[in-house]
């Protein structure tokens, strides 16, 4: 039963996150928003939902272990596998403003949550021993700066907005009442969405003997991730590479900044060294990205299909540790 309930979890998060979507970025092309801000913001934060739902649903429950774990998890999976496979579909070329602020900015704050979550101890973190904890003060500190960096995105979409593009037309327009419709139902299919994950993917957890944390990495970080994938995807299918990368640097921001943010807030995050470990493959994860998109502005077929080897790796490394 539990893996029923999992899948309709799943379903109903990307369904949700889907509608969600639609309605915010129909609201979005009303206004004349850019596709690179849409990205940022818009998209970044539908797709963000699912793990917004999950990571603040297992604080309050208190598993903080998945709570953090799909963060990680997430924001590695949004990297190597779905820049990978949107580099497969179509070379994904990066505007420079998003390789000059936006991802600079993401390795910036995943360097914070380094220091914050290995409680600025190099040798409690070499030893292996103790746990760390994300406490509501790191919490704070992580809501300040998505403030500030939502403040910057929408200066920057005000000061751009009239530069919209007839390429940019994909996203449907709806009436403002329909998009209201879409935006509280996607909502309310992501709340419920998330409950049920969390609940089922615990269940399964203690049935087989297994970590949180190895749960969080794998099982609900590639299910709340889906929805950063088919996105990505379709938009680089598109030629829309901008949107692509756009929302995978968003996304990846909301989820440190908001969702660790919140769910701190909610109640301090007890965290064991693993989850310091995978911090630094994901500050790794995000280096070998930003180089591979910055030496010719633009991530190759080959270079993608290094990223989902890499992200096998990493798959592999956590089965066994």
């Amino acid at each position: 039963m539990d893996y029923i309930l999992l899948i309709v979890g799943f379903v109903l998060l990307i369904k949700g996150a889907d509608f969600f979507v639609d309605g915010s970025s129909s609201v979005a092309k009303i206004l004349k928003v850019p596709t690179i801000i849409i990205g940022l913001t818009v998209v970044a934060f539908g797709t963000s939902m699912p793990e917004l739902s999950v990571s603040v649903t297992a604080a309050i429950q208190g598993s903080n272990d998945l709570a953090v774990s799909n963060v990680l998890g997430s924001n590695i999976f949004n990297l190597l596998v779905v820049l990978g496979c949107c580099a497969l579909v179509n070379p994904v070329q990066a505007k420079w403003s998003l390789l000059k602020k936006e991802f600079p900015f993401s390795i910036f704050i995943a360097v914070i949550l380094l220091l914050l979550d290995s409680d600025f101890s190099i040798a409690k973190v070499l030893s292996g021993e103790g746990t760390f904890v994300l406490g509501r003060w790191g919490g704070l500190l992580f809501l300040i700066l998505f403030a500030v960096f939502l403040y910057a995105t929408v200066r920057d979409a005000l000061a751009t907005r009239n530069e919209v593009s007839e390429v940019e037309e994909d996203y449907k327009v709806m009436s403002p009442m329909k998009s209201a419709l879409y935006i509280i139902g996607g909502l309310a299919g992501i709340a419920l969405g998330g409950d049920l994950v969390v609940d089922s993917a615990c269940n399964i957890a203690e049935t087989f003997g297994l970590s949180q944390t190895f749960i969080g990495l794998t099982i609900v970080a590639l299910g709340t991730s889906l929805p950063e994938l088919v996105t990505s995807m379709v938009a680089a299918g598109k030629g829309e590479n901008d949107l692509a990368v756009g929302n995978v640097v968003g996304s990846n921001i909301f989820n440190i900044l908001l969702i660790l943010g919140i769910s701190s807030v909610i109640t301090p995050i007890t965290l064991d060294v693993t989850a310091v470990y995978d911090t630094v493959l994901l500050i790794v994860a995000s280096l070998i990205v930003y180089f591979s998109a910055i030496s010719k502005r633009e991530i190759r077929r080959t270079e993608g299909a290094l990223f989902l080897i890499a992200y096998l790796a990493f798959f592999v490394y956590i089965l066994i540790r």
